[in-house]
């Protein structure tokens, strides 16, 4: 569990937490998350199941994404080796850059090393530029970014899935025939090709707007009903609601790995605080002990009992 709270400058403050869980059914977490506090940061990445490394693809995209938001703080080089779009904003610029780095990095280590080939991972982010008071939401894959406002969750990502392909030219399928397809296949992810496309939208958060990240182990769990039940519940208390959600989707079924991001937005002020209960210590600890993934690089949440790309 990571837990913060920050204050703007802009009158619109957020408290966030995160937290992910094996599940009942898996025997390793290929889901990794990230908050950065400082970039007001927020990822969840979920390896693809039935991939090797799947846990390895997903730490290597929050460890990424991260990594670049660090290194471009001084404003040098902030999309390089990619465009710069003039059209969208330097954080957005940034968010997208991250996102395609990150794909490139997990290609070509896959590319390397025989013992991680063919690994993938989706990815949820959101940042918050102060500036504007923006959101802007990248996601590849089927881990979701929700909204809830005024007592209604929505859905603000579009799953990169085989039935929203084939929906998206045969809108009018039935019942039955969405059933005849394949709920679990995902026609993007990052690791798969040298080149990915990256839907980005843009948020403007009101005071009481909570944003969910969540990997496909809570949203194939729990209905959107559901969720927006606590939310509207628990929304003042990330820390509460991350808990009770993994708890949910576990009481369902838990037949994959969960992972939750919630971002409550407020007017009222506070002041930067980080904490971290046992699960971010063991976390920090495993990130330590997995240095050797690849070099010069930061994954976190790799199981000890998994191959690294060293061990080719």
């Amino acid at each position: 569990m990571i837990k913060i709270s920050y204050k703007t400058g802009l009158g619109l403050d957020f408290i966030a937490a995160g937290l992910t869980d094996v599940g009942l059914l898996r025997e390793v977490n290929e889901d990794s998350y990230s908050i950065l506090p400082g970039h007001k940061l927020f990822l969840v990445a979920d390896g693809m199941g039935g991939h090797k490394a799947g846990d390895i693809a997903s730490q290597l995209a929050t460890t990424t994404i991260a990594s670049f938001f660090r290194e471009t703080d001084s404003g040098a080089d902030q999309t390089w080796p990619f465009h710069f779009d003039p059209h969208r904003s330097t954080d957005e610029n940034r968010l997208l850059t991250s996102v395609k780095l990150a794909n490139r990095r997990i290609f070509d280590a896959s590319v390397r090393s025989r013992e991680v080939q063919g690994m993938g991972t989706t990815v949820v982010g959101a940042l918050f530029e102060k500036r504007t008071g923006r959101l802007y939401v990248a996601h590849v894959g089927d881990s979701r970014a929700y909204r809830f406002r005024d007592g209604q969750l929505a859905q603000i990502t579009k799953d990169h899935s085989l039935l929203n392909d084939y929906l998206s030219v045969m809108p009018f399928m039935t019942e039955e025939q969405r059933a005849e397809l394949p709920s679990n296949v995902i026609t993007r992810a990052l690791g798969m090709q040298e080149t990915v496309e990256v839907d980005v939208c843009q948020e403007s958060p009101l005071p009481g707007d909570i944003y969910l990240l969540c990997s496909d182990g809570l949203s194939g769990m729990v209905t959107d009903e559901e969720m927006a039940t606590h939310i509207e519940r628990q929304g003042s208390d990330p820390e509460a609601l991350v808990k009770t959600l993994v708890e949910l989707a576990n009481r369902a079924g838990g037949e994959d790995n969960i992972t939750v991001v919630v971002v409550a937005f407020s007017g009222e002020p506070g002041d930067v605080e980080v904490e971290a209960d046992t699960d971010a210590a063991l976390k920090i600890a495993r990130l330590e002990e997995a240095k050797t993934l690849v070099p010069d690089e930061e994954p976190t949440g790799r199981s000890p009992d998994q191959p690294t790309l060293a061990d080719d």
